[in-house]
Order: C-alpha cells, then structure tokens, then sequence
C-alpha cells in the first residue's frame, strides 16, 4: 500500500477505536493466560506421560523461550508492513498450536506444540502494543494502556485458578488438555472480529520496507543463547553444568547482531532494532525495570503454587484461588493508575512496586509462622495487597516508557520491551524454581514435610524479592532522572 493511500485512510470514530482495542487486548490475554494457567496441569501432565523435570520445564519455559525469539522480528514486519496481516496470520497459528498441544499423544509433541505455540504468542503480542500506539495519543493512550495492564494483570493471576478449574472438571486424564481446549472456541470467535474491526492502513514506518534476514538470524541466536541455560535450569540433579555455555554464544551472537545492525542502517536501510531507541532515558529505565519485574511475577506465582499443593496439600483449583485477590486489586488500581500516570508520572510506579514487595513479604511471613490452616486465607490477604500495588507498575511503566517514542516504531519497541519481559521470565522461573527444588532435593529425609516446603518456599521468595527490589532501583534511577531533567527545563525556561 502507497504511502497516499495510508494518509488518505478516514480516521476511525471512537467506537470503532475502542472496539478494535477490545479484539486486541482480548487476544493479548490468551497469550498470557498460557504462561500461567499451564503451572497447575503440571502433576497431571507428569503422571500422564511420566515426564521428568527436563520435560516439564521445556513445557513451561519453552512457550517463553520461542515467545522471546519470535518477539522482534515480528514487532518489525508489523510496523513495516501490516500490523493486521501479522495479527491474524499469528491468530490462525496460535489456534493450531492450541489443537496440537489438546491432543498430544507425548511428552515430545506436547512440548514441541507449547513451543508452536509460544510463536503464535511473539507474533501476536507486538501488534497488540503497536496498535495501542497507533490508535490512541495523549491521556486516552494512558487509559488504554491502564485497561491493557489490568488485562494482562487479570490474566496472570486468574491463569492458575483457570487452569486448577479445568483440572478439578476433567481430571488428571483430561483436565490438562481442557486448558488446551479453552482456546480453540475462543480464537475462532475473536478472529472475525479481528478480521472486521483492526485497521487496514498504518502510518508509513520510512525507510526501507526489505527483510533483514541475517540480522534476523542473528538476533534470534542470541535471544535463543541467552534464555536457553535458564529454561534448561530445574533444580534437579539433572542439570547439566555444560548448558551454561549457551551463554558464550549468547556473547558472540549478540556482539556480531549490533555490528551487523549498525552496519545495515549505514548503508540505509532499516535496522531490526534501533539502537537509537536506548538513548532515550525513560524507554530505557522502563524495559530495564519491566525484566526485573517480569523476573519476579511469574516465579511468585508457580513457586506459591507448589508450595500450597506440595506443602499445604490444597488442590489445584484451591492453591489457584488464592491469587484471586491478587487480580482484583491489580485490575482495579491498575484501570485507576491508567487515568492518573500523566499526572503522577515515575512517582506511582515506585509506590507500587514498594507496595508488592511488602505484599510479597507479608505471604512469606504468612507461610513460615502462620499454622497450616490459616496459611492459604493470610497468603489471599498479602497477595491482594501486592496486587494492589502491581496496578499502579505495568500499565504506568508502559505508559512512561513508550511516551517519547514514535507511533511508527511503537511495535518493535513494544517487542523489545516483551523479549526483556520473556527472558526475565525465564531467568527468574530459573534462578526460583531452582532455589525452591535444591532445598527440597537436600532437605528432604531430614525434616518433616512441612519443614521441607517452607524453607523450599523461603529460598525462592527472597530469589524474587531480590528481583522486586531491582525494578524498584532503576524506577528511582529513573524517577530521578526525570526530576533532573525537569530542573534542567526550568532553569533554561528561566534564562530564557
């Protein structure tokens, strides 16, 4: 399509926009549902095949893994050429890998469908983003991204008690593949909507509109190396010290990508990544934060889990409930949050995160003193006052980050953003899960049951705090380099 005719293209009304919105966010919400719902079909998916601790975190992690490779790329292609076509090519792949993984026969296939599937994910969750930024601008873009966060908070902390639910239905045999299921009806009802409602023509991205497909490999390499050694991290005696060298790659890959990337856009034509977009603070500080804080979430939440099946002996859908809390405080605060981030700016994303580290150590305290009995009701507390405090991160932190970035690369840099989101997904499910199954691989045999799980569940809550407590850093680091820049602002208004 000519650049005439994209500018030529009649604004949407309103109710379309939002209409739209809703068809995206509904689908981001699928992708996300299946990085959480899966955790608590993980004992059945271990007596149904007899899968071992390998097995079971390529299922995990492998979704995370090709999700973060795919991410990029495909941010790119949708802002270079059609943020639709990719959307509803992702769409259609995503309901085959939903099919795939409902009725493997083995371990091997379930594990390569989650992979499938965890591409369909990195196809889709880019366009999502760089459609918010095309649709909307100025405080309606900050209550889009307040409604996109809440979405997505509803959707992590609500994927155990789902998956737990389709668990307790169908049982051990068929529980696991009802979480598979649940997305078929789903995605063949959303993509005529998709279909209809998302906008045909974008604004022109400039530059070439060529593939760069060295560069593509190249960063695909190293998302791979990188994220690789972490899924391949159980806690087991399993583990194989050699896959460490995955990171050596990762630095060689890595390297030969920017020299490569620099080179391409000297001769004029349009990089992967624009590195330019690392010189502007506010993006900067916000992905950085965002992989800390992603490092942290999905961890607490399967590590919680299988304390409270393993250690409290709650059922699945039971040990899922008690996130509940969790999700209603975070869609609530984080739809309030996404009216007022213009006005309170970094401040809020720092009383957040301060706001879930005392929720998230007020359930570790819960855990270790409180009898058994009363454990799962405090945890309930604690998690909705976390999730209180979570509302005011992701959609805000989004919001800041992306502010002074173009409409025209807002996909790959939304895809930057989720690829550090993915691989501080994996290292933090790594480096917890790891804490949680060393101590109950040692412990085991020499304290009591209970004992055994509560101190497996200490270790991997401080792994995550430690994790909190990062993301908190770089808000303040970023909190100050606003106010800095402020002052600056005024001084030369003054002199002026």
């Amino acid at each position: 399509m000519t650049n005439d005719a994209r500018a030529a293209e009649p604004q949407m009304d309103d109710r379309t926009r939002w209409r739209a919105f809703a068809v995206a966010v509904s689908v981001a919400s699928l992708t996300i549902l299946d990085l959480s719902k899966v955790n608590v079909g993980v004992p059945a998916i271990e007596d149904a095949f007899g899968a071992g601790p390998t097995e079971i975190q390529i299922i995990i992690a492998g979704y995370i893994l090709a999700f973060g490779v795919v991410l990029v790329p495909a941010g790119r292609y949708g802002d270079q050429h059609s943020r639709r076509r990719m959307f509803l090519f992702g769409l259609v792949v995503f309901l085959i890998a939903s099919l795939l993984c409902a009725v493997a026969p083995t371990v091997e296939v379930l594990a390569g469908s989650r992979i499938l599937q965890g591409v369909a994910a990195g196809l889709l969750m880019p366009q999502v983003l760089g459609l918010i930024q095309q649709l909307f601008q100025g405080p309606a873009r900050g209550r889009a991204f307040g409604v996109f966060g809440a979405v997505i908070g509803l959707s992590t902390a609500f994927g155990p008690t789902l998956g737990g639910l389709f668990v307790d239905l169908g049982g051990d045999d068929l529980g696991w593949r009802l979480i598979f299921w649940m997305n078929v009806p789903l995605v063949i009802g959303l993509f005529p909507f998709a279909y209809k409602l998302l906008p045909r023509t974008q604004p022109a991205s400039g530059g070439s509109r060529d593939l760069d497909l060295v560069g593509t490999a190249l960063l695909g390499v190293a998302v791979l190396s990188l994220m690789l050694p972490f899924v391949l991290t159980t806690g087991g005696p399993d583990d194989d010290p050699a896959r460490w060298a995955w990171l050596a790659v990762f630095a060689l890959s890595g390297a030969a990508f920017v020299w490569w990337e620099r080179r391409y856009a000297r001769s004029g034509r349009s990089a992967i990544v624009d590195f330019a977009l690392f010189r502007v603070t506010g993006y900067r500080n916000g992905t950085l934060l965002a992989v800390a804080y992603f490092a942290a979430m999905p961890a607490m939440f399967l590590t919680l889990t299988l304390f409270l099946q393993l250690g409290q002996g709650l059922a699945a859908v039971f040990a899922g409930m008690v996130t509940i809390p969790f999700a209603l405080m975070m869609a609530l605060s984080s739809f309030y949050s996404g009216r007022v981030v213009e006005r309170y700016g970094r401040g809020l994303v720092v009383t957040g995160l301060a706001i879930v580290f005392v929720g998230f150590g007020l359930v570790l305290v819960s855990v270790l003193v409180l009898p058994a009995a009363a454990v799962p009701w405090a945890v309930a507390i604690a998690m909705g006052i976390a999730g209180t405090g979570g509302g005011a991160v992701i959609a805000p932190n989004q919001t800041l980050a992306l502010a002074d970035i173009p409409v025209t690369s807002g996909g790959v840099a939304g895809s930057i953003q989720q690829v550090g989101q993915r691989v501080g997904t994996a290292v933090g499910l790594a480096a917890a899960t790891a804490a949680f199954y060393v101590t109950v691989y040692a412990e085991t045999g020499t304290e009591t049951e209970i004992v055994v799980y509560q101190d497996a569940y200490l270790h991997a809550a401080l792994v995550i705090l430690g994790f909190i407590a990062i993301a908190l850093a770089f808000a303040l680091a970023d909190l100050r380099a606003r106010s800095v820049g402020a002052m600056h602002t005024l001084q030369d208004a003054r002199t002026t």
